[in-house]
């Protein structure tokens, strides 16, 4: 560990890049603001200073969904869009299918859904549409030209899978093949230094071969790796802590400690290395992470200018490794 933390001090900050998404035009910050909270635990007041740090510091990329807080995330960024005249410089990223008003992924469902989300973001178009489940009930051809048409009718720009397995990524793409429509450039799935295999072992080489970009949620594991939560009763103090419960064990803590180490060597925090971690995988592009307080945004925004030494890259992938 101390030649770890030797080679460390040595490593010098980069300015951050905007990645491109997949096969897209979209370039984006490598961090995306999530609004899960908005409209939540973040009022307007607080969605405001959260988006005005975020895009202070170079942020370009929002993602949320119709179903966040009944459809409220999508009215607080489209307000907020509306009083900085500054939708352009935007990437706007929402989903579809876990409505209430639109549930599933039929092609009237998928349709309604987007006009009610362009309605809500005060826009003429969204930049990256998620399908937000993997609706089985419905056939992949139905929803890949119901999607097609909106990008055809210049409604969405690009669109993306959240929730599916590889075996349905590898459907969809041969789907729209035969169909001749517009292909998935994205994908966002559980990945993080405490919940890798799902991802590794059978996601990430589908993503591969499709040439998908990758946006990992739940990037810092429902809170857990900021560090906040290591005892019972850091749970009992925290009002969302239900989400980092699962993660506080002997593993999990292990993790905590060499994020704790190569955080020092940076003098940074042990969140901006959760990040970083991430951002240093191939096909991910950016990460995408919620704040409830505009304080918290400095933190998750630096990862973008963290560049991990190869020990301190490799020592995390070993002790977080199952």
């Amino acid at each position: 560990m101390t030649q770890l933390l030797d080679a460390a001090t040595t490593s010098a900050f980069v300015a951050p890049r905007r990645r491109r998404i997949g096969s897209s035009d979209l370039r984006v910050f490598p961090i995306a603001m999530s609004g899960n909270v908005f409209g939540w635990t973040a009022d307007s007041e607080s969605t405001i200073g959260i988006l005005d740090e975020y895009i202070g510091a170079g942020g370009n990329f929002i993602d949320t969904a119709d179903s966040y807080a009944a459809g409220r995330s999508e009215h607080m960024i489209g307000r907020w869009m509306r009083s900085h005249r500054n939708r352009d410089a935007m990437v706007i990223a929402t989903k579809v299918g876990k409505s209430a008003n639109n549930p599933g992924l039929t092609a009237r469902a998928i349709t309604r859904a987007v006009e009610a989300s362009l309605e809500r973001l005060d826009t003429g178009h969204i930049d990256l549409l998620y399908l937000h489940v993997d609706d089985d009930s419905v056939p992949f051809e139905e929803t890949l030209l119901a999607v097609d048409e909106l990008i055809r009718a210049g409604k969405v720009r690009y669109f993306g899978a959240a929730n599916h397995t590889g075996n349905r990524l590898i459907e969809a793409r041969i789907a729209s093949a035969q169909l001749d429509v517009a292909q998935m450039v994205a994908l966002q799935n559980h990945y993080n230094l405490v919940h890798r295999s799902e991802y590794e072992e059978g996601l990430a080489a589908v993503a591969l071969r499709q040439n998908l970009a990758v946006m990992p949620r739940f990037a810092l594991a429902g809170g857990f790796l900021t560090g906040k939560y290591r005892s019972r009763l850091d749970l009992m103090r925290g009002a969302r802590a239900r989400d980092a419960y699962p993660y506080l064990n002997r593993h999990g803590l292990r993790v905590l400690a060499a994020l704790d180490q190569v955080a020092a060597a940076h003098n940074t925090s042990v969140a901006t290395i959760a990040l970083a971690w991430l951002l240093s995988k191939p096909l991910v592009v950016a990460p995408v992470v919620s704040a409830s307080r505009p304080e918290q945004v400095e933190s998750l925004t630096a990862a973008a200018s963290i560049q991990l030494t190869r020990q301190q890259a490799t020592e995390l992938d070993r002790v977080s490794a199952r």
